[in-house]
């Protein structure tokens, strides 16, 4: 819980920067279509540019929906909430072009019921890199297409099924997991 208050901290800190200075073309906004289609996973992001090619970001996701299997009963999930903060730089222009990025994030999650009925809860702390381009589609608009992985730290405990509350395993271990496919729209202020 103490990293959530970091994030927090850090997410509010961003935007106080972000208030403090007012100057075109430095703020975003963005939600990544590929994370929506994601069994629906909400999901949020804030840029601030600190200068010609470094950019600070916050963003959330959050998923609470459970599905179930039609026909069987059984449920499939990842519900999830998942805050990160990190920066990107810009290899050509602010929101333009080439970028690397890295974040450091905190997830809690509740996921299964895809390839059996075990399902998962926990939580993950951890760093992530990425990378993409950036398209312009307009003067405020952007098309972002990317891929990031993160890896970290992992408390977990594991039950036979969604409802049951039979536990069958628990601990802490080492987890690198793809993060995100980007296919994110932006608007640029």
């Amino acid at each position: 819980m103490n990293a959530l208050k970091a994030l927090v901290a850090s997410f509010l800190l961003l935007f106080g920067c972000v208030f403090s200075k007012a100057y075109a073309q430095d703020f975003s906004l963005s939600t990544n279509l590929a994370s929506l289609a994601e069994l629906g996973t909400l999901n949020a992001e804030a840029g601030v540019g600190l200068s010609r090619h470094v950019s600070l970001n916050a963003g959330l996701r959050y998923n609470p929906f459970v599905y179930s299997k039609s026909g069987t009963g059984d449920t499939v999930q990842d519900k999830k909430q998942s805050y990160a903060v990190g920066a990107k730089f810009w290899l050509w222009h602010l929101y333009s072009g080439w970028w690397l990025g890295s974040s450091m994030q905190y997830e809690e999650f509740s996921e299964g019921g895809f390839r059996s009925k075990v399902t998962s809860e926990g939580d993950r702390y951890g760093s992530t890199i990425s990378a993409g381009y950036s398209y312009l589609l307009g003067k405020h608009f952007n098309l972002d297409l990317g891929l990031g992985m993160w890896g970290g730290w992992e408390k977990y405990v594991s039950y036979s099924c969604p409802t049951c509350g039979e536990k069958v395993d628990s601990g802490n271990k080492v987890f690198f997991l793809p993060d995100a496919a980007i296919v994110a729209i932006s608007y640029i202020f």
